[in-house]
């Protein structure tokens, strides 16, 4: 994949510690929404879908997505052709290539994928207005029916959302307020927050910060102490940095043959350079740090494992829906190739992924077909997918992780013979308890962990804010607490984001001394792993219960 797009403005180092602070200056990302033009689809004023309205979703405005199947040429035609009289020009891209038509992808098809179709204005027609992914659509559905075009929809744009802030891109309508996490002042007061669910997003409440860890790490058998093979986690997030816990435990930059998974260069690494964007003010971004707490969650619940992670997600978050793809595709073949005993591949027993997008048209039987089709091949492959259900308290269906089975059974995806299911795992707070108010809920959650004010890895950040007070005595340096000062290596963190790699390592943990090298196909890793999601999930409930016999009755 491309290294992210950049402006070249500003040097993103901040306020880093000496080690980091005489680097070259950054080239940081722009924000994803200022390179692709994100748009949100108003079912107020968009074109229905046979007579219903659309729901909201944000999405890459002038594109359109092609699933790969027998008919994509055809589809190809028609949608350039009502392009054309709409006043704009289509071209193709397939793997970085691009040309009008159907040649930019006709050498090489690949069992699973999708092809973008982007838009732009043509010039020579004075009456064309602004192309919109969604107006082709529509009117391709209307020219040829909803059935022709089935595989044809929107690049979405996908969340990761583990600061419980608002993003810039969202209407304050149906699940996002314009500013629904942050409080008037710039340290997040306790009071005076617009909802109750707000106080999730404040240090001290279970916001991202500092915390001083004194326990030992976790405990990790030697090689010779583990029996078989050590279970593969497998992170698909903001990569990780670098941390005395992790070190020799996770492995980066695994490779389909000779071709990168993710984004690999240094420039635009959040666990390193953690203010790419906004402001000159050394602020640590939204996301920065989040793969590392993320490998750090994996590695407390099964210090056995080992960790596998790539890079798809910047330093603030969104990824495009085709990036999101293109990644799945290649680490579903490194996947498919250790389980068919073919070169190439590596081994992966759970796959966590902490973000999501909600779809326009989750009714829609034949919606995002690609993007399962590649989760079905990796549940296929002996794979437990494991994700996250989203922050916005919303009982709206968010995907992926709502491609797992519904419990009531109304789905868009049933519960197959023969792989992994897919697992949606939603957040509970500290007293094991009570579901967390900023989880999203409903029958397609699968299960729930602990995701409110958890301890984890984070890379040594040293942001721009300031202790509220700095002095001298008896020759050592005093100072109220540094806010986002991560030098101790430690953070508190929220987010479903957190609860998923938690799960999965607890997945994993089901796995230890249970995988025999000789029996790693295909057969015997799915029967390996759906017993271990069910052992995983069974753990969750009985924790539950013992929460609520244990808790300690209020005397008046």
């Amino acid at each position: 994949m491309a290294t992210p797009p950049s402006d070249g403005t500003r040097n993103g180092a901040g306020r880093q510690s000496a080690r980091l602070a005489n680097r070259e200056p950054l080239v940081p990302s722009k924000h994803v929404l200022d390179t692709v033009q994100g748009r949100i689809l108003n079912p107020a004023t968009a074109m229905p879908v046979d007579g219903a309205p659309p729901r909201s979703t944000v999405y890459v405005g002038p594109r359109v997505t092609i699933a790969w199947s027998g008919r994509t040429d055809l589809q190809i035609e028609r949608l350039t052709a009502i392009a054309d009289r709409l006043g704009w020009v289509a071209t193709v891209t397939r793997d970085g290539r691009q040309g009008e038509g159907k040649r930019a992808y006709r050498d090489r098809v690949p069992e699973l994928g999708l092809v973008r179709l982007d838009l732009t204005v043509n010039e020579k027609k004075a009456t064309a207005t602004a192309p919109d992914g969604w107006v082709l659509i529509q009117n391709a559905r209307q020219e040829h029916g909803p059935a022709a075009m089935r595989g044809v929809g929107l690049d979405h744009v996908v969340m990761v959302r583990s600061d419980l802030e608002a993003n810039p891109f969202h209407s304050p309508t149906p699940f996002h307020s314009p500013t629904p996490f942050h409080s008037p002042t710039p340290f997040h007061s306790p009071t005076g927050y617009s909802a109750p669910v707000s106080s999730y997003g404040a240090p001290g409440s279970g916001g991202r910060q500092p915390v001083a860890y004194v326990g030992p790490p976790p405990v990790r058998r030697s090689d010779t102490d583990v029996t078989g093979r050590r279970p593969v986690v497998a992170v698909l997030d903001t990569g990780c940095g670098d941390h005395p816990w992790l070190r020799g435990i996770v492995k980066q930059g695994v490779r389909l043959g000779s071709q990168d998974i993710g984004y690999v260069d240094d420039e635009s690494d959040p666990e390193k350079w953690f203010d790419q964007v906004g402001a000159l003010d050394g602020g640590i971004d939204a996301q920065a740090g989040h793969g590392t707490f993320i490998c750090g969650l994996v590695h407390q619940a099964c210090p056995d494992a080992d960790i596998l992670a790539w890079r798809i997600v910047g330093s603030e978050g969104p990824i495009v829906e085709t990036d999101l793809v293109d990644t799945l595709r290649q680490i579903a073949e490194v996947a498919r190739r250790h389980r068919d005993d073919e070169p190439g591949g590596h081994p992966i027993d759970v796959l966590n992924l902490s973000m999501g997008y909600y779809h326009e048209t989750a009714e829609d039987g034949e919606f995002d077909s690609t993007l399962y089709e590649i989760l079905e091949l990796l549940g296929q492959c002996g794979v437990a997918v494991i994700c996250s259900a989203g922050n916005d308290a919303t009982s709206r269906p968010m995907f992926p992780a709502a491609f797992a089975p519904w419990k009531d059974r109304k789905g868009p995806v049933k519960n197959k013979r023969g792989l992994v299911p897919i697992t949606s795992v939603g957040a509970l707070n500290p007293n094991l308890v009570d579901d967390s108010l900023f989880s999203n809920a409903g029958p397609w959650v699968s299960t729930y962990a602990e995701g409110a004010m958890l301890l984890s890895t984070i890379p040594p950040f040293e942001g721009g804010l300031q202790p509220m007070a700095r002095t001298k005595a008896f020759q050592r340096d005093r100072a109220s607490i540094d806010p986002d000062d991560y030098r101790g290596r430690f953070a508190l963190w929220s987010g479903t984001s957190f609860a998923a790699p938690l799960f999965a390592g607890r997945v994993a943990a089901h796995l230890v001394d249970g995988i025999d090298p000789g029996q790693d196909g295909r057969e015997d890793a799915v029967k390996r792993a759906r017993a271990a999601v069910s052992a995983a999930i069974r753990d969750a409930a009985a924790r539950a219960k013992k929460a609520l016999e244990d808790g300690i009755p209020v005397t008046p």
